[in-house]
This record gives C-alpha cells, structure tokens and sequence, in this order.
C-alpha cells in the first residue's frame, strides 16, 4: 500500500489548527475529533459542532458509522483480506465477468480513466510486481534484488488494458487468468470520499475527513477560518513547505521516502514502474495533487510519481490540475507547480 506521510502529515494538521487556536483572543469550542484504524494506516475526523446536530448519542453512533463504511471499503477492496472482494477476483482463474459491488466497479473504473489520461502510469494491474519487490501483503522486505528473468514473467501478467469493467450490471473481467489487481493507490483516497459523504448526508458543512495523510475539507475549522492543509517536506526534518486552503477539495500526497529497501547500499522506492517492473529511478520526491474528488486525487499522485517531475508538470498543466512537485537537487529541493495549484497556498 502506498504511504502518503500520514502520521507526519496528521502532526502537521495538528500543528497548525494550535497555531490557530493561539492566535486568537476569542475562545472558541475545540471540534469534535474521532481517530480509529484502516486500511493499514489511521484515520482522523474533525467535525465543527453543530449544535442542532450535537447530542453524546449522536457523535458515539457516528464513530461506529465511520467503522462501518471503511470496514466495507476494505471488505470489497482490501487484498490484505483473503475473502475480500479483490482478493476473491484475484484468485479467480477465468476470464468471463466477475459480478462485483457498485462500489468497487466504480473504484475501478476511475484507476482506468486516470490510467488513459497518464499513459498508463497508474496501472493497478502491477500487484504481483509490488509483491515480488517485498512490498504487497504477507510480505518479507527484499535483501537482494529479484531476478531479472522473474520481473520478465511477471511482466507478461501486467497490463490495464487486459482488464474490463462495466457498472450496469457491475461486473469485472480480465483477460489474463492469473492477472492480479491491487487498488491500495486508489482506495484511500475512496475511504475518504465515503466518509466525507457520509457526513455531508448528515447536514454537516464544516470538517475535515484524512486516512494516511489523504484529506478532504469542507466548510470552516472551529476558528471560522478555512481548514489550512501542511505540505511536508520529503524528508526527516519534517518541515512544512506549503500551507494550503481548502474548502470543499481533496489534497493528496504521494514520496518516495518514506517506504523503500536499501539493497546493497541502493535505496528502492515502494512504487513500481508497471512498464519496467522495477521501482522508479528519478529525483521525484514528492507530488501532491488537489481535486474534488479523493480518490482521483490520489491515483494521480500515484500516476504522477511514476512519470517524474517533466512529464508530470507537463500533464497536470494540460489536464489544469492543481499539482505541486519537489525534486531533488543534490542537497536541495525545487518546487514545480502549476497555476492551479497557486490558487490554494497561503504561506
């Protein structure tokens, strides 16, 4: 599963709705916060009162809402669980339609989409590529490289355009029998997207929804001021680089740094490049993307990892995405983003 600086980025949130908080003379009523587990990570929810909505009732059956609709985003897109719906259409050796939930269908259909709009960069076919490498469920961490010939035959089994999808009736298919999806660049960013219509159903206007550093925000903070999102910097200083704006956007954010191997001295990012099976080589340290939707959000920041810095502002200009790139320069790091994406920062 990707990692997008989810605790670091739950500190830098932390930090800076205290700074809020001790800039003003105004006492105010902190927001309600729920924290659980998902997805192999954590999950934050802060909610601003509302008093025609608030009763201790309410906000204990909210946490158990919240578990509910991620237990079953995992149950349908988790392959960590073996009798998950993803794990059930992996161990499927045929390639007629599979019937799938609603949910997953679309899920699907999203990672193709934004698959065709980046040459196929997010390819959520390259499951048994992240395995090999020591990155998929169940696996040990690799200290020496794969064997070329194995990366070869694993290969073969890669490739989006090998899989079908269809929402009415919502079914899957693929046309390779051993082929083997993984969604874990995708699904956070989903879980998000459920949790924050959940609470927009509930006639909440002001919150913030993250779940391993991908966020969603709506309305105002507790300070009646816009909910402000950190950008870290990709390394152990864990400085903020950027601080954003949000009302109403999901922000993203996928690095090279976090989740790798170093073998023989060699550090290997956790993100594989589907077109070579090996994970990527380039001084891209980090893309964070902002849209409305999470999910699109985050397989664009999966997308755009893979691609690097050139290709990637170059696409994000032409798509008129909000996206802001570092790369590595020796010691230093140099920020690339596009005109969208200034229309969100504050500092």
């Amino acid at each position: 599963m990707t990692i997008r600086f989810g605790f670091f980025l739950s500190i830098i949130l932390s930090f800076l709705i205290l700074l809020n908080s001790c800039n003003t003379e105004k006492q105010v009523e902190d927001p309600f916060v729920i924290n659980g587990s998902t997805m192999g990570t954590y999950y934050t929810v802060k909610i601003v009162k509302n008093d025609s909505l608030f009763t201790k009732e309410y906000y204990e059956s909210l946490k158990n809402r919240i578990d509910s609709v991620l237990y079953i985003v995992n149950r349908q897109m988790s392959t960590y669980m073996e009798d998950s719906e993803i794990s059930i259409f992996n161990s499927f050796q045929d390639t007629g339609w599979f019937p799938i939930s609603y949910d997953f269908a679309y899920v699907v259909k999203t990672a193709l989409d934004i698959s065709a709009k980046t040459d196929t960069a997010l390819d959520i076919s390259v499951g048994p590529l992240v395995n090999l490498w020591g990155f998929g469920p169940g696996k040990d961490r690799l200290n020496k490289l794969p064997d070329s010939l194995e990366i070869k035959n694993l290969l073969s089994l890669v490739g989006i355009g090998n899989l079908d999808i269809r929402l009415k009736p919502p079914s899957i298919k693929k046309a390779i029998p051993e082929m083997y999806i993984d969604l874990s660049s995708i699904a956070k960013g989903f879980g998000v997207d459920k949790v924050s219509e959940l609470l927009t159903d509930d006639n909440h206007n002001n919150f913030m929804v993250e779940i391993g550093g991908e966020v969603f925000a709506r309305g105002s903070n507790h300070l009646n001021s816009p909910w402000k999102i950190g950008i870290s910097t990709p390394n152990e200083t864990m400085g903020i680089k950027k601080i954003l704006s949000i009302d109403n956007f999901a922000v993203a954010t996928s690095g090279d740094y976090r989740n790798f191997i170093s073998i023989d001295n060699k550090i290997y990012s956790h993100t594989i490049d589907p077109r070579t099976g090996w994970p990527i080589r380039h001084n891209l340290a980090s893309v964070t993307v902002i849209h409305s939707k999470c999910m699109v959000a985050d397989g664009f920041a999966t997308a755009f990892e893979v691609l690097g810095a050139e290709r990637s502002l170059k696409l994000a200009e032409k798509l008129k995405l909000p996206v802001y790139l570092i790369v590595r320069d020796d010691n230093e790091f140099i920020e690339y983003m596009t005109q969208e994406f200034t229309n969100f920062v504050i500092e």
